[in-house]
């Protein structure tokens, strides 16, 4: 299983094995790929803190069909993302901390556990309106959007349609 955020308790759950199965089983290695991974569960508790898992959760709640839930579910992911991408950039512009190909390793990340690779790599192929997390591409694209723009404000999956 991979890491979690528990808004119960406010924590992410990690399993190191995970890290070794993205980098074994997607080609998804390197120290950055984990810090996205982690950055997008910190993410979670950031939207916990503003209030946006609760609000997700009741308009999950008011909605019909899975597919519909589903797309909510999505963009609270992809949110997740970007909100990783802002701390690459924080950590950048207050530590200098990123090395050559960090980015790229977390952008490779966000590709590989992207719901179509994985539905496609399982399965043989993908089926859009079971996504729960988002394509290769939307997570990919939210990641750098976050790393280029910085802002919470630039986050906004939810005015997406």
């Amino acid at each position: 299983m991979g890491p979690f955020y528990c808004p119960q308790d406010q924590k992410v759950y990690v399993d190191p094995g995970f890290f070794t199965e993205m980098k074994e089983q997607y080609g998804a290695g390197g120290d950055f790929s984990a810090a996205y991974v982690l950055a997008h569960e910190v993410g979670h508790h950031v939207q916990n803190l503003e209030g946006t898992l609760d609000q997700v959760q009741r308009a999950k709640q008011q909605v019909l069909g899975k597919a519909k839930k589903n797309k909510l579910q999505v963009k609270l992911e992809l949110q997740a993302d970007c909100y990783a991408g802002i701390w690459a950039n924080h950590a950048q512009q207050q530590f200098d901390m990123l090395e050559e190909g960090d980015l790229e390793e977390a952008l490779v990340a966000a590709a590989a556990i992207g719901d179509d690779r994985l539905q496609k790599q399982s399965q043989g192929f993908a089926i859009p309106h079971t996504f729960t997390h988002g394509s290769s591409k939307q997570r990919v694209e939210w990641f750098a959007k976050g790393v280029k723009q910085g802002q919470l404000g630039d986050c906004n999956t939810f005015g997406e349609q």
